[in-house]
C-alpha cells in the first residue's frame, strides 16, 4: 500500500525558486506545478497555490523536504491543513472507497493523477476556511446593521473586504482545476475514469460550488454595505449643502436689517 500525504503549507509557493533548489529527479514541471521522484516508488508533488503531495515518502523524510521549500512559501501557515489517502496496487480492478484507491498498475501517470487530486481536496479545504472566515466577518456586520440601524465598518475597510473576496475567488479559478480532467487524461481511457471517480470521492465538484456561492453571497453583502454607505454619505453631503446655504441666507438677512 502506498500511503498518499498532502500539505496545504502556505498561500503560495514561488515553484521557479523551488525548481532551483530541488536536486531530486523531475518528471514534469511548468508555471504551476512541479513533479518528482524522490526514491524508489515515491514521489512529490508541489503546486503553486501552497500545496505539497508525498507519496510513499517516509514520515521522517517529509519535514525535511518541506524544510527545504520553506524559505519560498509566501504567508506559511502556523498549523498546516492536511488530507491522507492510500493507494493499493496490483488489484485485480481499479476500485474507489472513503478514503483508498486499488489499481491494477501503479505506473507514474496514474500516482501523479491520484496525488492531483488528493492535493485539490485539501486546497478546497483551506480555500473552504477562508470562505468561512469572510462569511463570518458578513454575519457580523448583518447583525449589526439589523440591531442598529448602521453599518459600523468605514469605507476603505469595506474595500478591502471586498478585494479580498475578490481575490479569493480569483485564485480559486485560476488554481484549480475541478471541472477539468488533466490533458493526459484525455488520452487515456483508466486515467478518465480514476479522475472522474476522485473527483466523486472527494465530493470536489459540490465543495467548489458551496466556495462559490460563499464568496457570492458575501459579495453580494458587500456590495450593499457599498451602497448604504454612499447613500449616507449622500445624505451627509445634502445636509451640509443645506446648512452652508442656510448660513448665506441668515448672513443675508443680517446685512439688510444692519443696513
Amino acid at each position: 500500500m502506498l500511503p498518499v500525504l498532502s500539505y496545504q503549507l502556505a498561500d503560495s509557493i514561488d515553484i521557479k525558486a523551488v525548481k532551483s533548489i530541488l536536486k531530486f529527479e523531475l518528471h514534469h514541471h511548468d508555471a504551476d506545478e512541479l513533479f518528482y521522484t524522490t526514491g524508489l516508488n515515491s514521489y512529490m508533488y508541489v503546486f503553486k497555490y501552497g500545496v505539497v503531495c508525498f507519496c510513499n515518502v517516509s514520515l521522517a523524510e517529509i519535514p525535511v523536504m518541506i524544510r527545504l521549500m520553506e524559505p519560498y512559501c509566501k504567508n506559511k501557515y502556523d498549523q498546516q491543513l492536511s488530507e491522507e489517502f492510500h493507494i493499493e496496487t496490483n488489484a485485480t480492478e481499479y476500485k474507489l472507497g472513503y478514503n483508498k484507491v486499488e489499481i491494477i498498475k501503479a505506473d507514474m501517470e496514474m500516482l501523479r493523477l491520484i496525488m492531483l487530486n488528493v492535493s485539490q481536496s485539501v486546497a478546497l479545504d483551506y480555500y473552504s476556511e477562508q470562505t468561512n472566515k469572510l462569511l463570518e466577518e458578513t454575519n457580523y456586520h448583518t447583525q449589526y446593521l439589523e440591531k442598529h440601524g448602521r453599518l459600523d465598518i468605514s469605507g476603505n475597510n469595506l474595500k478591502k473586504f471586498i478585494g479580498k473576496t475578490l481575490n479569493l475567488k480569483n485564485r480559486i479559478a485560476e488554481n484549480l482545476y475541478i471541472f477539468d480532467s488533466p490533458p493526459e487524461a484525455w488520452e487515456d481511457e483508466n486515467l478518465d475514469k480514476m479522475d472522474a471517480g476522485l473527483k466523486r470521492t472527494f465530493d470536489l465538484q459540490e465543495r467548489f460550488r458551496n466556495i462559490q456561492e460563499g464568496l457570492q453571497i458575501v459579495k453580494d453583502n458587500f456590495e450593499l454595505f457599498k451602497d448604504l454607505l454612499q447613500y449616507r454619505n449622500s445624505n451627509r453631503l445634502e445636509w451640509i449643502i443645506i446648512i452652508l446655504i442656510l448660513v448665506e441666507v441668515i448672513n443675508l438677512i443680517i446685512e439688510k436689517l444692519f443696513n
